[in-house]
């Protein structure tokens, strides 16, 4: 796949933001394997020039995907996907335990812990 391959649409009507729309997507596309780790992508401007979309929004896009863990910047060598999906999961199993441990200290049983997780759950995939 060249980073002419990666497909990626903005949908106006969306209520999501722009950059969310390109973060997700990409995030998406990493974590299947349909762009690998190494992967360059495109400079901040190529991906806003060929999304038609400002060069702001796209660097936001990446900002936010480079602090997931999932691309990452090497200076003037470009911008490449990183090991996204073991660092995204590390990062919710670590962000489950502090839940579980705040949880715990605030009297929660689990099942109210539990309950509050998947309500948590089903309100930020709703928006997507």
């Amino acid at each position: 796949m060249t980073a002419d391959d990666i497909h990626i649409e903005i949908d106006p009507r969306d209520p999501t933001a722009p950059y969310e729309q390109v973060r997700a997507r990409l995030s998406e596309l990493a974590r299947s394997g349909a762009l690998p780790v190494g992967h360059r992508l495109p400079t901040v401007r190529g991906l806003a020039e060929r999304l038609g979309i400002a060069a702001n929004t796209a660097a936001k896009a990446y900002r936010a995907l480079e602090a997931d863990g999932v691309i990452e910047t090497r200076g003037r060598n470009g911008t490449f996907v990183a090991a996204a999906g073991e660092a995204a999961d590390k990062e919710a199993a670590a962000a489950a335990a502090a839940y579980a441990q705040r949880a715990r200290r605030l009297g929660l049983d689990a099942g109210t812990a539990r309950a509050a997780v998947e309500e948590a759950l089903r309100a930020a995939y709703r928006t997507r």
